[in-house]
């Protein structure tokens, strides 16, 4: 009777440790919703059946309608990778327990990609001059929150250099919605002006080349790093290095995985990366933190230059270490 009830035990310590296993190889892979699920699925699925076949891991898809849907989910450990843009990724860091670990590699040999301003081609608006003249009277399509390309970086680089703020007060209207949906809407002239980036650009000349010709393109932002790759740290380190061999070695050399990247988004790969990547996206949004505690009236003029010294230290220490 004792070995029998050893040998039970024994048994249902091996079903408990297996499952235990089996539970640590099933991960949830979140991808920024650039475009609507359908179409995501369409591009990502291949790739995806490819992770899996390789690592032996049960990796499944998930897209959510808004960028924070991921870091929530990676924060909650229901999303343990993800595919990001830089601003969502440095949430993903500071509040979801995450760690960037490579990057996507593009086709044409770009390091990254481009925040633009874009209107349809039969618009009023010709130059940015026009736009600016009187935002009050402009529909605006903004980006996601969590946006680089969509609301990050043109919020630096073009609305606060012309001193304007994006909300209801400075335009007639503003409409935050996806890439996609942004793209949409100048085509078919539902809104004046819209974020984007040349990423989908790109995707829209290739594939529907007659609306590509109703797009006009106002401004082009420097150069974003391109898109991250981000898995939660307590993540087992085997299972980090299966998906490390993975990125780092898909599509190299096969054609058909060449192809299924391409499908993508234009991309070729993908290479080692750290969260060092992320330290120019966060001396913007640390200068635009910097903006409005300066226009904060609610705040003595003690507390507003002791936190404006604060941000200045922390935007010094990741300007030596970026040089570093």
């Amino acid at each position: 009777m004792k070995l029998l009830r050893s040998l039970l035990a024994a048994s249902a310590a091996c079903v408990a440790f297996s499952g235990t296993a089996a539970h640590a190889e099933d991960l949830s892979f979140g991808i920024i919703s650039t475009d609507s699920s359908a179409v995501l699925k369409q591009r990502w699925q291949p790739f995806i059946d490819d992770l899996n076949r390789q690592t032996g891991l049960h990796v499944e898809a998930f897209f959510a309608t808004d960028y924070s849907g991921i870091i929530e989910g990676m924060r909650f450990n229901k999303v343990q990778i993800g595919y990001f843009g830089n601003a969502s990724a440095m949430q993903a860091v500071d509040r979801s327990d995450g760690e960037v670990f490579a990057k996507v590699l593009y086709a044409n040999g770009d390091t990254g990609y481009k925040s633009i301003l874009i209107t349809n081609v039969n618009s009023r608006f010709k130059t940015l001059d026009d736009v600016f003249k009187n935002t009050k009277d402009v529909t605006l399509g903004w980006g996601d929150p969590n946006s680089t390309s969509g609301t990050l970086v043109p919020g630096y680089y073009l609305f606060a250099q012309h001193n304007v703020p994006v909300n209801s007060t400075s335009f007639k209207t503003v409409l935050p919605s996806s890439h996609e949906a942004n793209l949409l809407a100048v085509v078919n002239n539902k809104v004046d002006i819209a974020t984007n980036n040349t990423e989908e650009l790109a995707t829209l000349e290739k594939k529907h080349p007659d609306r590509f010709q109703q797009v006009r393109v106002l401004w082009t932002s420097p150069l974003i790093p391109s898109d991250p790759l981000v898995f939660r740290k307590d993540l087992p380190e085997a299972t980090k290095q299966k998906l490390r061999d993975f990125f780092y070695h898909y599509a190299k050399t096969d054609p058909r995985e060449k192809k299924i990247m391409a499908d993508i988004t234009g991309y070729a790969g993908f290479a080692p990366s750290t969260d060092a990547q992320l330290d120019p996206v966060r001396q913007i949004a640390l200068f635009q933190q910097k903006q409005k505690i300066a226009a904060d009236t609610s705040l003595s003029e003690g507390d507003r230059k002791s936190q404006i010294a604060a941000i200045d230290a922390k935007i010094s220490a990741l300007a030596a270490t970026s040089k570093q």
